[in-house]
């Protein structure tokens, strides 16, 4: 308490109008932190698990689908499939260009209105009187959610350091798990409303759950634009050496301008990142089983025996029990300044679940599985992202890094919807086994970003990158970023 007094009484009674500081002190550095805390994340937070439950279109589609979807729309075959399929393709496509805008344009303008406009094609979704108009739902469902994750993001590695991001993103992801978690419950509760709407647009079961959800969303992404931030410079809750300190924390540790237009050479540097490479195979192989997860759940419990209400009741636990390890291993990765090995113990956990999955026919025995699936997959996720992120120097670069990881991974989300399908009930032998696959590829990602950043930073650390300086002055020996000699990778 001490401590927290004397960095306030000091910040408190710092002359504003002096343009330029030297230095700070930590207990200054710690009061502008604990502020953005209690300002940034609440928001980033609420949003995005409010968000995260139009996502369910993509696991409550799966809700919808157990409470009448697919007699309503005659999702025969493998048309639930490819409804699940179309949502990732525009997904996948408009991500990069997407962080590209964010930048352009702002996040307290562009964050809002993705937000917006994706809960207003979900509210439309109530509406889709047969499976042509559901993909088409699900192509702009994809279309203006793609650049959420990406784009939170990087949003917060503007303002976090490369120690403080992966805790951060952890909340973000554990918020998402929370709105699947309630997910169930919400659905349970919202297709139970009574039918209502005009003669021929009546809306009910399975209608109820994408119209109020989507209009929940909406009225977040309104109240999102009104308090977010474009940059650390505009914090408004900041004083003007609070904003100061806030802005030269992340310039210095990342060696970079803080202030620069995106251009052709800051794509090439991103996708051509060694480290960035493998965060895109890491996430691709886990996305697989998150997304898989996420999807399929309801219809793997509902194949175990359980009726359609029990099953979605049932994947409430599952869920918190993976948000409480994503909360954990996010901190200790932060705290231990490591990501490698923290991805290693989750894929661990995952490896688990899935070979008792597909070894295993007792129903109850299965269940206990799904929660050491959901405990090591859904933490692996932000860990691969953040772990792009720290190494990738420069705004430009980490804007296209964040992007691009995650366009990649969707690729695995692409391969996720296709993981269960009907012919495989009950026990979903094939499914359970490509995730195991999946899980096998994380951990070798895992394995071999740990031997590439220990080999880099060695070299570094011999002057091995030194020749990178020869000839370079002022701002473009700062465009070097995460290239630059003095940058050590986070391993």
């Amino acid at each position: 308490m001490e401590g927290e007094n004397t960095a306030k009484e000091i910040l408190d009674h710092t002359d504003e109008a002096v343009p330029h500081w030297e230095s700070w002190l930590p207990e200054e550095e710690a009061c502008v932190r604990r502020q953005l805390d209690w300002r940034l994340l609440p928001l980033l937070t609420i949003q995005y698990m409010l968000c995260f439950l139009d996502r369910w279109v993509t696991g409550w589609i799966e809700n919808a689908r157990i409470q009448g979807m697919q007699k309503d729309l005659d999702l025969v075959g493998f048309r639930f499939n490819w409804a699940l399929t179309v949502f990732y393709i525009p997904y996948l496509l408009v991500e990069i260009p997407s962080n590209v805008l964010l930048k352009r344009i702002g996040p307290k303008i562009y964050i809002p209105a993705m937000i917006v406009s994706f809960g207003i094609v979900s509210m439309g979704t109530a509406f889709v009187q047969s499976f042509p108009g559901l993909c088409v739902a699900r192509a702009f469902l994809g279309l203006t959610e793609g650049g959420t994750m990406p784009g939170m993001a990087f949003f917060m590695s503007c303002f976090y350091k490369r120690n403080e991001l992966l805790f951060r993103v952890g909340l973000l992801a554990s918020a998402a798990l929370f709105a699947g978690a309630f997910g169930g419950f919400l659905a349970a509760a919202l297709s139970r409303i009574p039918e209502w709407g005009t003669k021929g647009s009546e809306v009910h079961t399975w209608r109820n759950i994408f119209f109020f959800e989507g209009a929940i969303t909406v009225g977040l992404g309104v109240w999102g634009y009104f308090l977010m931030p474009d940059s650390p410079q505009t914090c408004m809750f900041l004083s003007g050496r609070e904003r100061w300190i806030a802005a030269e924390r992340i310039r210095i540790e990342h060696k970079e301008l803080t202030r620069e237009q995106t251009e052709l050479w800051h794509v090439k540097r991103a996708i051509l990142n060694v480290n960035n490479v493998i965060c895109c195979m890491g996430f691709f192989c886990t996305n697989i089983t998150v997304q898989s997860f996420s999807l399929f759940l309801p219809t793997i419990l509902n194949a175990l025996g359980w009726r359609a209400t029990k099953a979605q009741l049932l994947t409430v636990p599952p869920y918190l029990v993976g948000c409480c390890f994503s909360i954990c291993i996010a901190w200790l990765s932060d705290r231990y300044r490591k990501r490698g090995i923290f991805v290693l113990v989750c894929t661990v956990l995952t490896l688990t679940g899935y070979c008792i999955l597909v070894s295993v026919d007792e129903a109850n025995v299965k269940y206990g599985a799904v929660f050491f699936a959901a405990s090591g997959a859904f933490p692996l996720g932000p860990a691969f992202l953040s772990w792009g992120l720290n190494n990738a120097a420069g705004p430009s670069i980490r804007a296209i890094t964040g992007a691009y990881i995650v366009s990649v991974g969707t690729c695995g989300a692409i391969l996720a919807t296709w993981t269960y399908i009907p012919s495989d009930a009950p026990n979903y032998t094939r499914g359970h086994s490509i995730n195991l696959g999946g899980q096998i590829g994380a951990a070798l990602m895992g394995i071999l970003g740990i031997l590439y950043i220990r080999r880099e930073n060695t070299f570094r650390e011999r002057g091995g990158r030194e020749h990178r300086l020869t000839g370079l002055v002022g701002e473009q020996v700062h465009k070097l970023g995460y290239r630059h000699p003095e940058f050590r990778y986070m391993e």
